[in-house]
């Protein structure tokens, strides 16, 4: 099933929890709309379903307090009940394209959250990726996600099963449709201080990027607000919205989701 090419899908995916995944995509599908954009959400983790309760939530607060705020569609795809594997990958693959194909036709974007661990349906949403976005902790712990590094010389030693699963997958969308993806690592919960550690992870990123094929960003820094905000479904982008105004260190957490943006080119810098 073609995906048509005015819906741009953004894959926001690792297979790590604990990165802050759904609250980079939350940051994201929000910004979206208030920059004006058409946008559709896919959560693709039917188990944890985080995206789709963040999104719920924010429905409810909507209802609760009768705001205008920004909403998106979304849909859950879940795992297949089919007992043959084969037969239930098949299946799997069928929903991701029919809910990616009954979005397309009305959004400029689409964005689809993965699970965070290899399975088939992560596969699948990642095969459809324009921009594919990894966060992962500013840590070696996530950097272990991407490849193998050695303990004394910080030296890259081999790509990790993500990475190659990632390099299939993009493949996989070659071969469907000659389009390439741009696959963006985000580096989340950076601390402040200028620590050994923080550099190099930095230096070993650097050496990743060129050698497995990705660019990445700073992400979203380690705060509270960003916790909170996820009973009530609320961004950073809608604090104003709801008069519950902004601090400075809220303004600046704003700033960082805004430089993401311009950074995965989703916004321009008017």
């Amino acid at each position: 099933m073609d995906v048509p090419a005015r819906a741009r899908i953004i894959v926001v995916g690792n297979e790590k929890g604990g990165s802050g995944k759904s609250t980079t995509s939350m940051h994201i599908l929000i910004s979206l709309l208030r920059e004006g954009g058409r946008v559709a959400a896919i959560d693709l983790d039917a188990k944890q379903r985080t995206l789709a309760r963040y999104l719920e939530n924010r429905q409810a607060f909507i209802a609760r307090n009768g705001l205008p705020l920004p909403m998106p569609e979304f849909a859950v795809v879940e795992e297949s009940g089919l007992l043959h594997r084969p037969e239930a990958e098949a299946d799997e693959a069928t929903r991701i394209a029919a809910a990616i194909d009954g979005f397309s036709a009305r959004h400029d974007f689409i964005l689809i959250d993965c699970p965070g661990s290899d399975t088939n349906l992560s596969r699948v949403g990642h095969s459809y990726a324009d921009l594919l976005v990894t966060p992962v902790n500013d840590s070696f712990i996530d950097v272990d996600l991407l490849a193998s590094v050695d303990p004394d010389t910080l030296k890259v030693l081999k790509p990790s099963r993500y990475a190659v699963m990632v390099w299939e997958q993009r493949k996989q969308r070659f071969a469907r449709d000659r389009q390439t993806v741009d696959w963006v690592v985000i580096r989340n919960r950076l601390s402040h201080l200028d620590a050994r550690n923080k550099r190099n992870v930095g230096h070993v990123l650097e050496a990743l990027q060129k050698r497995i094929g990705f660019r990445f960003l700073p992400g979203l820094s380690e705060r509270v607000i960003f916790r909170e905000l996820f009973l009530s479904g609320l961004t950073l982008m809608d604090l104003d919205q709801t008069g519950s105004g902004l601090n400075m260190a809220q303004a600046a957490a704003r700033q960082e989701v805004r430089a993401l943006l311009l950074g995965l080119n989703l916004v321009t810098d008017d």
